[in-house]
This record gives structure tokens, sequence and C-alpha cells, in this order.
């Protein structure tokens, strides 16, 4: 009896087994011919300037994230310290990376990673997720942040920052954007940001106010009347634009309110006004900018330009540090890397902050932190790299991101392979298409691909793109053209050419047994190469020279990002963008 008792719960776990394992099976089985294979995905920085500075072992180079990481927020716990930046509608957002030195930045993830913490649906590219901050505070980690277009102003949570957040606690009563979270010492906490004038009576163009709340922890509601800091700027009388981006730090008698003043673009500044309390009265410095380059010289080599959007911190050490934002433009005020994360030293003088150097031509290469060197080997995120992906994870790493919240089963990770789902979407609308994107991080760069994809129509098309907006991009890839023939072509889409219609300004039919196809951009600062071959040995085979790659620009696009370079399988490109 005991026998027949054990054979038959030995045979149900058989039967389960083999049964998991056949559910397992058919879960993983999925027709390939349909996806577009992406084999390996190479991106090799380039740029002259780091090819010319002799950096001591003892400095760290400038940008600290090269590429699209505006709007840095820092902060430490015990001895580590945590930097996010915004991410507008690209998704998961926030991303959030991890120090113990200051200078080798780890990516350990995102802050929003589930729909219902951010749904950026039918959202133009530079919405979204605006100006984080984050701090720590008794063991919690908290990011306030203003989803521009879907509730506004929200703090989220974590125990764990490597780990998963909280859904957002929504705060209606702000309104505004770039908040700050501000823990005093007797416990209480304040919500500051940047808001509309007193009584929304605009004096000039680019009138904004300072306003700070009373936050209750516990309750997680605000509990205070809006209280007005800073009208306008350090100046009424100069009629200051865009004060904005304010934080709160306090040191020995005095609270600091450090904000961005001139906008985020060449007249960029940081200024501060000090308070010996939370609620103010606030002065401003007297040699307020204490950041700035925009009165130097628009002609200068390898210039850093539009600096501000400060955050500062304090080591162990009792050493001051800010991350800012800037730019690194090929022209005036033309960039196709956007708005980058820097870092300087900040020192203490009668009572007030200042940078080192702030108001000088930013350096490249800096002394470092006065901090014990990370041993852990960390994959570099400034200086020329090169960053190869063979898809061999079951994760796709931090870098790749979509743009809006993608679609369920829109890529599979297989057999090395990145099996990606064409849409039936195209990235000239504003929806949820196929694409998989990581930022462009040089003035100068090389981004390659091999792909392999069985075209059935002339709507299909698959490859590799450099994107900014939906109406500014520059895209390579293969299609079948009005003769059902493959072939390769280049495809721009700027609203200032063609008269803000997609062209095909390059291609050639190509005849091959195999259905791979190998891609590459080489980015020359304005102007783009565009390269193919059809197989691994063969020699790069030159399609499109010296494309204008200026609609790449935030200047000509617009808006608030960079450039991202990844792939893209549609299958409806060619039809009307709606």
């Amino acid at each position: 009896m005991k026998t027949q008792k054990l054979l038959s719960i030995l045979l149900i776990i058989i039967v389960c087994f083999f049964s998991s394992c056949k559910n397992k099976t058919v879960e993983n089985q999925f027709d390939n011919k349909e996806y577009a294979a992406f084999d390996w995905f190479n991106y090799k920085g380039k740029d002259q300037v780091f090819n010319t500075i002799k950096k001591a072992d003892s400095e760290y180079l400038n940008p600290i994230l090269a590429g699209f990481y505006p709007d840095p927020s820092i902060c430490k716990a015990g001895d580590d310290y945590y930097l996010i930046t915004s991410s507008f509608t690209y998704f998961p957002g926030l991303p959030i990376f991890k120090s113990s030195d200051l200078v080798n930045w780890k990516q350990v993830g995102h802050v929003i990673t589930r729909k219902e913490q951010g749904n950026f649906s039918k959202m133009p590219v530079s919405r979204g997720l605006y100006a984080p901050t984050i701090r720590y505070n008794n063991g919690t980690f908290y990011v306030i942040c203003t989803n521009v277009e879907q509730g506004g102003n929200f703090i989220v949570t974590t125990k764990d920052p490597e780990g998963e957040w909280s859904n957002p606690v929504w705060l209606p009563e702000i309104d505004g954007i770039d908040p700050d979270i501000f823990f005093d010492n007797d416990g209480k906490t304040y919500i500051t940001h940047n808001g509309p004038p007193p009584n929304n009576e605009i004096k000039h163009n680019g009138h904004r106010a300072i306003y700070i709340w009373e936050y209750d922890l516990e309750t997680q509601k605000i509990i205070s009347d809006q209280k007005l800091l800073v009208d306008g700027g350090t100046d009424m009388a100069k009629k200051p634009v865009w004060i904005e981006a304010p934080h709160i730090i306090k040191k020995d008698d005095y609270y600091y309110l450090i904000c961005a003043e001139g906008g985020t673009a060449y007249e960029h500044s940081e200024v501060v006004f000090r308070s010996k309390n939370v609620l103010g009265p606030y002065v401003s410095y007297e040699n307020n900018p204490i950041l700035t380059q925009r009165h130097l010289s628009k002609d200068r080599k390898n210039q850093i330009s539009t600096t501000g959007h400060a955050d500062f911190v304090e080591t162990q050490n009792g050493d001051w540090w800010a991350v800012y934002l800037g730019c690194r433009p090929y022209e005036i005020d033309y960039y196709n890397t956007g708005r980058e994360t820097f870092m300087l030293p900040v020192t203490w003088k009668d009572g007030w902050p200042t940078f080192e150097k702030g108001n000088e031509a930013h350096p490249f290469s800096h002394q470092k932190p006065n901090l014990p060197e990370t041993k852990e080997i960390i994959p570099p995120t400034t200086g020329n790299f090169e960053s190869n992906d063979d898809f061999s994870s079951e994760k796709l790493d931090f870098k790749w991101v979509f743009l809006r919240n993608p679609k369920d089963s829109i890529y599979v990770l297989q057999n090395s392979n990145l099996y990606l789902k064409p849409s039936e979407e195209n990235i000239k609308q504003i929806s949820s298409s196929s694409f998989i994107l990581r930022r462009q991080q040089h003035l100068e760069f090389e981004a390659s691909t091999k792909l392999n994809f069985s075209l059935t129509n002339s709507s299909q098309t698959s490859g590799l793109v450099a994107f900014q907006n939906e109406n500014h991009y520059i895209f390579i890839g293969k299609r079948l053209n009005n003769d059902d023939k493959i072939e390769v072509f280049v495809e721009r889409n700027a609203l200032k050419q063609n008269e803000g219609k997609p062209e095909i300004i390059a291609s050639q039919v190509i005849k091959s047994e195999t259905e791979d196809l190998f891609l590459k951009i080489e980015g020359k600062t304005r102007y783009y190469d565009f390269y193919y071959k059809l197989y691994e040995n063969d020699d790069w085979i030159l399609l499109a020279k010296d494309v204008d790659a200026i609609n790449l620009s935030t200047e000509e696009a617009k808006g608030f990002v960079g450039t991202m370079l990844g792939m893209y399988a549609s299958n409806n490109h060619f039809k009307l963008s709606e």
C-alpha cells in the first residue's frame, strides 16, 4: 500500500515536472521570422578632446555622465552616493547611478519601472518626467519629481534604491515644476518648487517664482499654505528669467537656497540665496551667479556651455561637491548629445558657497575627490570608450530604454539575439513604436549592428536610427522598393527640410543570399556617414557621406532631450504619420 502511494506521488511529480517544462517551452516559442533579429550592437566614442587631454591618475573627466543625462540630483547614504537625472518620456524613467568615490558611476536601475508609476502614452518626447530630486532620510530614499502631463508633482520612496520604488503619492496642491524635498534637523519636512509669479501677475517674459510648503511624512500630505521665497530671481530690476530648480541645504546657522536662473540654454546659470529661517526671508548673494559660462567667448575651442541646474552634496570628509548640467556644442549652441551631467568642487567663503572655476571655462579634467577609489570594475560613463552588447544576458542592460511605455512582447532575448517585433506604428507617430535605444554620448562616435530581417511587403523596414523626436531623425535600414527589390536606404526627417516631410536621401539595391545586413552610423560632430555591408568580413560600403545631422541638435529639434541611437522595426513605416 505504501509502495503504491509512493509510486502515485512520484508519478504526479513526474507529470507536473514535464507539464511545467512543456509550458515553459511553449512560452519560449515564438515565430522569429516575424521579428527583426539583432545579433549585437556596438557603440564607440571617438571625441578628439578626450584623445588630447593628458589626464593624471589623480584626475577625473567631465562630463561624469556623458550624453543625455540632464537635471542631475545627488544624495549621500552612508558612504555611497546616488545620482538621478530627468528622462522625460523615455521608459524606464529616472535612471539611477551609484558611486562610492563620486567619479565611477554604476547604473543600478531606474526609479520609474511600472506603468502605474508613469504612463507616457501619447506624450511628446520632451514631456513626461522633469527635474527630479533624490534625498535620503532615516533609512528611506525619496524621489520627488513632476510628470508634467499626468498628475503633476509626486513622491516615490524605497528602502532599496537598486530595487523597486513605491507608486506615486501625488501632490495636487503644487502648481509648478522642479520640486525639492528638504528634511530639517527638527524633524520637519519642506517642499520647494518653481511656479508662476505671485497672483499670476507676469511682469516680464520668463518671470517665475520659488515657493515652499510644509509636508507631513506620516500622512503624506501638504500641511501648510504656500509661501513665497523668491519672486523673479536675484534682482528684479534686471528682469531675471526662469528662476527654477530650487534645492535647500543647511550649513552651520544658515539655510541656503540654490537655484538655476537664465533658462536652460546659453544664458543658464546657478545662483544662491540664504536665510536664518527655512521660510525666509532669503537674501541674494552679491557675487551671483556662482556658476555660468554665458559671458565667455562663443568661439573658444572645446567649450562647455549652458551650465546650471546644480545640486550639492557633502562628503564624509566634510568636502562639498556639486553636480550640474552642461552641454558640449560643436557650433554655437548646437549639440546633438543633449544636456549632460558635470561635477565640480564647491568651496565656502564668508558664509557663501562658490564653485571652483565656476565662472571660468570649465575644465574637462579635474582633481578627484578625496575619497577611496572603488575597486569594482564599472563600465565607463565618460571619456572615449567602447560598449558592445551581444544580447547574451537574460535582461536588457540598463542603458537600453524605450520611448514611452513599451507594448507587451515587443522584444525577446534568446540565442544571443535581440528579436524585435515590428509594430504597426512607426517613429513618425507619437506612439509606442518598436525601437530600443541608448544615448549618443559623444560628438564623434560609431554605432553599428548586425540585422537579420525577412521582408514580406513594402511597408516594412528595420534598421539603425539616430533619433531626437518624431520630426527629427536619420535612419538607415532595409526595405522592399517599388520594384520589389531589397534595398538599403537612408531616410532623414526634419521640419526645416523637404517641407517637413521624410525623404530618402540615399539608397542602393542589394543582392545577397543572406538576410543579414550590417549597418553603421559614423558621427563627426555635425555630419554623419552611413555604411552597410552584407557579410562579416566584407569592407564597409559607404552609402551616404556627410549627411547634415543638425536636425538632431536640440536647437533645431527643440525640446529637452538628446540624440538616441538604436534598433527599430515597423510593419508600417511608409504609411503617413498620424
